[in-house]
């Protein structure tokens, strides 16, 4: 984790005038507080506030307790000799925000509600390979898995390791889970509860008086404000003292310089896995199936279905300027899909900008201006597609820097920009969220939340491509499958030999680069800013950035 020269606070601020107020600016606003029924990390993040995992990792990739009142080892008899089960124990008197007792019953439950169909919860990837999970008393649970599973540490832990209430959520264990009170006012068993939340504007939070450490929270209140763009939030931060904390500053690194010298808060920079990558769509996104979707498996893309097509888009592509010129020190080019810990991290792969050789490639599928429009076309189909992204201004710089590429062989390219409370949205009626995909090409960032790849892996199987049969869930939103692919991970996750299932991994993502399944553009670092007055966190790479809102305070 490398930190930027903090300066020296200047100036009196808002915060330094409401101590007991702690700021945070999320500019992709939060819609949705049940993190099981949103594939956002905006909603994951401001949910992680008032929900709780039984472990999670520390940015060294150790496993820190917080339900569980001891990490499971082989040592310990937590971890089975055999790799088939893992055992918890949890802490004793721990009570959700509604004052009802935390036990067993609880990780019971959240396991049935993110494994019912019904539910359509986009954690459910995680958990498949899960036989069954018991409560051996109230306060030890069983995970028995269905084969020997070498990631147990995936399960009930971290971002998508958070444990719902039973009582709460008993009557929504179904098609009508979205229904639930509870996803805009949950009830948990976190550092604060939420009093009040505004969808996509405002979640504001108190103390949760039966969090087992009360006496030790640094804030009266917290406000957790959404919308705007990502340079305002820095600004807030950096420059005009108006905040605290500001997350995912996805900013030109230029222009974060110039406001940290402001002084009024340090810029954060923490390498992890996130990528910001350019899905391809190998669906049709314009024809439509019987049942209404667009993207249907039933209509293979006109052209993008074909590799050689796709790989003449990649080789359009600039990354470098992309990396040098936009993201500077906060991203690095790069031609991998997995991209940490380093252990995974593909030597096998590489990336090339060569226009000349993607119209040749083109020209050598048929695919030509035959009409002098400067487009190419085949059949009467013209190479024109939709480029979908979040808006942010850094986001649209890259879409023209790609649109100028793509344009320069012969492609017509119509960019799409989508508020990012839309874009991300759990609202499967929306048509524009990412696992709808009505576009041809789209671009966000995303990456494995834990040191096991494992999960974020799962996202390119077939079973996970979000469709309307299933409530649009699941993360392979470019509708790729192949069955090679899916053996490889089911290998991995049985694979007890470290080296040998990291070479599984490696082998997996060389597959989706070689199919070009993928256009990997930028390893990002997480970029956060704080402000000067705050101390106690300790941002991991593996978690939400608010993983540890219960040690933040003010000087």
């Amino acid at each position: 984790m490398t930190i930027t020269a903090c300066g020296s606070p200047s100036g009196t601020s808002v915060n330094q005038q409401d101590s007991s107020t702690l700021k945070l600016l999320y500019w992709q606003a939060p819609t949705i507080l049940n993190p099981h029924l949103s594939t956002g990390f905006k909603d994951a993040e401001a949910s992680r506030i008032s929900l709780e995992p039984l472990a999670s990792f520390d940015n060294e990739g150790s496993l820190i307790p917080f339900l569980a009142a001891e990490i499971p080892t082989t040592e310990n008899g937590g971890v089975a000799e055999d790799g088939k089960s893992v055992t918890w124990k949890l802490k004793q008197d721990v009570k959700w925000s509604d004052g009802k007792p935390f036990t067993a019953q609880d990780v019971v439950f959240t396991y049935n509600f993110l494994s019912n169909p019904q539910v359509a919860a986009v954690s459910s990837g995680s958990y498949e390979v899960v036989e069954s999970v018991e409560a051996v008393d109230d306060y030890t649970v069983k995970i028995n898995f269905k084969e020997v599973n070498p990631a147990w540490s995936l399960i009930f832990v971290g971002g998508e390791g958070m444990i719902l209430p039973k009582h709460i959520y008993e009557p929504y264990n179904g098609a009508n889970a979205r229904e639930a009170p509870a996803n805009l006012k949950p009830v948990g068993t976190g550092a604060y509860r939420v009093v009040d939340f505004r969808p996509g504007d405002t979640v504001i939070y108190e103390p949760n008086p039966e969090f087992r450490q009360a006496e030790k929270l640094g804030f009266a209140r917290i406000e957790l404000k959404g919308g705007g763009d990502a340079t305002s939030a820095a600004r807030a931060v950096l420059q005009t003292g108006d905040a605290d904390f500001a997350y995912n500053l996805q900013v030109e690194a230029p222009v974060l310089e110039k406001l940290e010298q402001a002084g009024q808060g340090k810029v954060i920079s923490n390498y992890g896995a996130l990528m910001e990558r350019i899905i391809i769509n190998h669906s049709d996104p314009n024809k439509v199936a019987p049942s209404g979707e667009r993207s249907s498996l039933d209509f293979p893309h006109p052209f993008l279905s074909d590799r050689n097509i796709r790989q003449a888009f990649s080789l359009a592509v600039d990354r470098d300027i992309v990396a040098e010129q936009l993201y500077g020190v906060t991203g690095k080019a790069t031609p991998n899909f997995l991209v940490a810990p380093t252990e995974y991290a593909s030597p096998n792969t590489s990336y090339e900008y060569n226009p000349a050789k993607a119209q040749k490639l083109l020209d050598q599928a048929g695919w030509k201006d035959s009409n002098g429009n400067g487009i190419r076309d085949k059949n009467g189909t013209e190479m024109q597609i939709v480029f979908q992204t979040s808006v942010n201004p850094l986001r649209q710089k890259t879409q023209t820097v790609v649109k100028q590429g793509l344009q320069s062989i012969g492609v017509r390219v119509e960019l799409k920009s989508i508020d990012p409370s839309v874009y991300f949205s759990s609202d499967s009626s929306n048509n524009d969220t990412v696992e709808h995909f009505y576009a041809d090409l789209q671009m966000f960032t995303t990456g494995n939340t834990s040191p096991d790849p494992a999960s974020y892996m799962n996202y390119m199987t077939c079973n996970q491509i979000p469709q309307k049969a299933n409530n649009w869930s699941g993360d392979n939103n470019s509708r790729y499958c192949n069955p090679e692919y899916d053996r490889l991970w089911q290998e991995a996750s049985q694979e007890l030999d470290p080296e040998k299932r990291s070479q599984l991994f490696i082998a997996m993502n060389d597959i989706l680069i070689k199919d070009t399944n993928v256009i990997p553009l930028v390893h990002r670092a997480d970029v956060m800013a704080f402000g000067n007055s705050l101390i106690g966190y300790e941002p991991t790479a593996w978690d939400m950035r608010t993983w540890d809102i219960m040690n933040w305070k003010r000087k």
